[in-house]
């Protein structure tokens, strides 16, 4: 499909003029013989914005000799402007619309130059550096804040051979289609014949957003001398081997220079490739050539697009395969509409090409076959299109099929299909719906077994080998009576009184069918599963009889199929039955009766599992005993009972201490057993009635100072009243005296 109409491209931002026009540049040089060299710089910049730096004049060209030192010595600065400046532009081509914004232009900068020592053991570097690059470049660092070196090196190699770099032979793409594949011949010539070797390499920066004249300035005056710094590259993908990302990545022939790849990021990627020429394996030269490749979003100017449902586009080519739709509606989605004057459809029908003008087209296909058409866009004009139609309909598939059973005893329903094709072709494939809530079958000719009764819609859906698809629903009706009749109670042996369901699970049945119970106990029912309770003990026959709708008739006689036991008696003792928690140790004893297997449950937690048992209370207060017995046929019986827990409380004051710090017996306080006292008090007086101590905290004592301060009380005799109330409410209140001696 041709050709591309470019959608978006941006080629530069607003910023200062210094911070956007460069975008690619390369040296080159010719050998005029005894050390007169002519060099070539050409300069590319992006001229979208007019507020962008234009081509320098007299710029500064600096030449700097290596030393055997390693370091370089600045042999002269030459000042040139551009000798020709020219506008760059995609090749024409009536189809490619380019955005009025894209703009490059050449810039050709040329002097020459004497070497007075020539030839040289020494290299010679000729550079020349620019800030800034744009600061819409996707690969490289902080891209608005670094410029370009473009440099060359004369070699000692190259000045004994008086030798010509190679010189690129065509100017890289301005702009390239995203996801589009890019073939661009990167070649270079080289007057001599020399072998030469490319391979993608890193852009070197120079300059930058300083003033004056150094390395940092705009334009540095002289160009500062190598070693130069190489790009650092925005990680991951980029890379100087990987300056732009693709599917397949970029790749450049090291022997031909044909560049390759799919990119398929948008953006603008700096890009490096350099050349080296080699002599009888003697590398004379590197030529670096940096350019910005533009990738922007494209679109075909002329695009013939067809849509029906079931299509698939493969390129230009559209592919329709249906099984027997002969009106097939075919609907133009080309773009792009202005520049469209005519549309014709082409179709192959029985020998004869028929010809349609209209936007869209419905085709009445004769019958099924093979069939060719197309779409042309602008049909004799340069700039069209064509899409490719190829339309395979399949011959006519018509699903059907019949079924039998015995319609008095329950059995299997076999299934038959009669489906057909109207033509060539064969059925690969068959699904059966047989009912809504089993799995469907595959095979070609089922028997199914239906556990309901009534009418059921069975659907078959065929198949042919070109997926091409039919289907039919039938009513099947099934109310035969169970072959065997199936009861499954959920207990067979129990305790009066016992409830018992049972689960009929014959089948088909359903509501519409008659249904007795004889539960053995003079008791009957209808229900088609229905729960009984039987209040006796004994062995019981069960009986059951079915009739269809139809009037079939089965019965079955479940002999001695319940029996019915009197329940376990569950019954306990304890001791001590007043515990306390001086004593809290209570054992329990089993009093039941018929019991087999115990649980033991005190607040709720299984503790023992035995007839009889001891246990420890953890704590005072009302506990529930719980004991559940269970019967050797698994009856329960359940007994509870609640002990009380008294809690006890003791209290106890010296009547004597000794307060002279000697940490023995410093201290007047009471001991006891007090969990749960509340509202204590403690009071001492003197033998004059004078009260020197008080408290309301069980835990805090008196030290023999007068309300524990720093004056101490005197030897003697004194009084104290101590009050507080129990757990349970009960007062409680101590008198007495103690002796206080130092």
């Amino acid at each position: 499909m041709r050709y591309i109409y470019l959608l978006a491209i941006m080629l530069s931002v607003s910023a200062p003029a210094f911070s956007k026009h460069i975008i690619g540049g390369v040296f080159s040089y010719v050998c005029n013989g005894g050390g007169n060299y002519t060099f070539t710089l050409k300069m590319y910049r992006d001229c979208s914005d007019p507020t962008g730096a234009y081509f320098d004049n007299n710029a500064p060209f600096s030449i700097y000799k290596q030393e055997a030192n390693g370091t370089y010595t600045l042999q002269t600065t030459i000042f040139r402007s551009p000798q020709i400046v020219t506008p760059l532009e995609p090749a024409e081509n009536p189809c490619i619309t380019i955005p009025p914004n894209v703009c490059v232009q050449e810039g050709i900068y040329t002097f020459d130059y004497q070497f007075t020592d020539w030839p040289s053991a020494s290299s010679y570097h000729i550079s020349y550096q620019r800030c800034c690059r744009n600061a819409t470049i996707s690969n490289i660092v902080t891209p608005d804040q670094v410029g370009a070196t473009f440099t060359v090196e004369l070699t000692p190699a190259a000045q004994v051979l008086c030798n010509n770099s190679p010189v690129f032979d065509n100017f890289p793409p301005i702009v390239v289609c995203v996801n589009e594949p890019l073939v661009f011949d990167h070649s270079a010539t080289d007057a001599e014949g020399d072998q030469l070797v490319y391979e993608f390499c890193s852009p070197l920066l120079g300059g930058g957003q300083g003033g004056g004249q150094g390395c940092n300035a705009i334009l540095p005056n002289p160009a500062c001398p190598p070693p130069y710094t190489e790009a650092s590259f925005v990680n991951p993908p980029y890379s100087p081997l990987n300056p732009m990302g693709g599917s397949p990545q970029m790749a450049i022939n090291p022997l031909t220079g044909m560049l390759t790849g799919t990119p398929n990021l948008q953006g603008q990627f700096v890009v490096a490739v350099c050349v080296k020429e080699y002599r009888n394996g003697q590398l004379l030269s590197v030529i670096r050539r940096d350019f910005q490749f533009n990738v922007a979003v494209c679109q075909q100017l002329v695009d013939a697009h067809v849509n029906t449902p079931g299509l698939t586009a493969i390129g230009a080519d559209y592919f329709l395969k249906t099984c027997y739709d002969l009106d097939i509606p075919f609907e133009n989605l080309s773009t792009n509409n202005s520049f469209v004057d005519s549309v014709q459809w082409q179709f192959d029908i029985n020998g004869n090409t028929q010809l349609y003008d209209t936007w869209n087209l419905m085709v009445n296909f004769p019958a099924a076959g093979l069939y060719e058409g197309r779409l042309i866009l602008n049909p004799g004009s340069e700039c069209n299109d064509t899409a490719n139609i190829f339309v395979e309909i399949y011959p006519e598939v018509l699903a059907n099929f019949d079924y039998d059973y015995d319609t008095c005893v329950a059995g299997p329903v076999s299934f038959l299909d009669r489906s057909a094709i109207i033509g060539a072709g064969q059925l690969v494939k068959w699904r059966w719906q047989l009912e809504p809530t089993v799995a469907d079958s595959i095979q070609r000719n089922p028997v199914h077994v239906y556990e309901m009764t009534g009418t059921t819609f069975v659907k078959l859906e065929v198949e042919d080998e070109h997926g091409c698809k039919d289907d039919t629903v039938r009513s099947v009706v099934y109310q035969p009576v169970p072959a065997i009749i199936l009861v499954k109670p959920n207990d067979t042996i129990s305790c009066a009184p016992a409830t018992v369901f049972f689960n009929n699970q014959s089948s088909p049945i359903d509501a519409n069918y008659t249904i007795q119970w004889d539960f053995g106990d003079g008791e009957r029912g209808t229900d088609i599963s229905p729960t009984h309770t039987y209040l006796d003990t004994g062995t019981f026959d069960v009986r059951l009889e079915i009739t269809s709708p139809i009037g079939c008739y089965t019965d079955t006689i479940f002999s001695q199929l319940v029996r019915i036991l009197s329940p376990p008696v569950a019954g306990f003792s304890f001791d001590p039955t007043n515990p306390d928690n001086f004593n809290p140790v209570v054992n329990f004893f089993d009093e039941s009766v018929d019991a087999k297997y115990w649980d033991w449950y005190v607040d709720g937690q299984l503790v023992a599992q035995m007839p009889n048992f001891s246990y420890t209370f953890p704590d005072t207060g009302l506990h529930e005993v719980r004991l559940i017995v269970v019967h050797p046929e698994k009856c329960l019986d359940t007994l509870v009972q609640y002990l009380d827990v008294v809690p006890k409380v003791t209290f106890f004051l010296p009547n004597a201490f000794t307060p002279n710090e000697d940490t023995v017996n410093d201290l007047f306080m009471g001991t006891g057993v007090t969990r749960g006292v509340t509202n204590f008090s403690l009071a001492i007086w003197d033998r004059y009635g004078q009260k020197i101590f008080e408290t309301d905290r069980i835990d805090e004592p008196w030290n023999g100072q007068v309300n524990n301060s720093d004056k101490a009380a005197l030897n003697g005799l004194y009084v104290y009243v101590v009050s507080f109330t129990g757990p349970r409410g009960e007062p409680f209140e101590y008198r007495g005296y103690a002796t206080l001696l130092r």
